[in-house]
């Protein structure tokens, strides 16, 4: 989706070539050293601060807000904007033991990459996600994915966070501080930093582009079906320039 909320028309974009670029997060990164002496001060077991209305598929948002309203250790609140609404997301971030990482508008969100330079493990609740770099990453390590149908199930959530050992949860916390290399973009770049992940995943991108390519222009007429892959140069429009969302090559 757009940020608007639309669906690209077909041809527009493809995971054939385009790519999935990680937000830059809204909070500062929490490295080693501050996620060990935060360990013992992670009391809350599901956070969430954000906008809790939303359109298209961040509907599930408000659904999540009245499941889960008034729960023990749970807090859901709407977010503000500015430092201070910034400050008020990093301590809840850095005091849960689990991010709650909804759709919004789009099946994307800031709050994912937030989570993971928190050392919050995200529960992802966006069936339609796509994610960066995930040729290259597991995100399996690091985040809990639940469907949004489970999800709104009255009191199915909290009992799935709940039965998850304490062996995992710092399984995914060591992996989480070793992952928050990969959305921390910086100057100059960092090996497998968000920089250096775009280039590898653009060079296999061209290597199947110009596979499927070639094997069309070989092949002979009526042989059998050829590649349906859409190489042709993009319009140069607002959706196709180098975003947050994607990098068209």
């Amino acid at each position: 989706m757009d940020s608007t909320g639309n669906w690209y028309k077909p041809g527009q974009v493809s995971l054939e070539k385009d790519l999935i670029l990680p937000y830059v997060p809204n909070v500062d990164l929490c490295d080693a050293k501050c996620a060990s002496e935060s360990e013992s001060k992670r009391t809350t077991l599901l956070f969430f601060r954000g906008r809790l209305k939303r359109n298209a598929g961040g509907k599930i948002r408000s659904k999540l807000a009245a499941e889960l309203a008034g729960a023990k250790d749970v807090v859901i609140e709407e977010g503000t904007a500015g430092e201070q609404g910034k400050a008020a997301a990093q301590k809840g971030m850095r005091t849960s033991i689990f991010c709650l990482s909804p759709a919004g508008d789009t099946p994307s969100s800031a709050r994912l990459f937030d989570a993971v330079v928190s050392g919050c493990i995200p529960v992802i609740i966006s069936d339609e996600l796509e994610l960066p770099f995930e040729g290259i990453l597991d995100y399996r390590k690091i985040a809990i994915f639940v469907s949004s149908i489970d999800a709104v199930q009255p009191g199915w959530l909290l009992r799935y966070l709940k039965g998850i050992s304490s062996t995992q949860i710092r399984e995914m916390r060591r992996n989480l501080v070793e992952f928050s290399r990969h959305f921390v973009y910086s100057s100059p770049a960092q090996p497998l930093g968000p920089e250096d992940l775009v280039w590898r995943m653009m060079s296999g991108k061209l290597v199947n582009i110009k596979l499927h390519t070639r094997r069309s222009q070989r092949v002979v007429k009526e042989s059998r079906s050829v590649c349906t892959c859409d190489c042709r140069r993009g319009n140069i429009t607002a959706s196709s320039t180098l975003s947050h969302q994607s990098l068209r090559v």
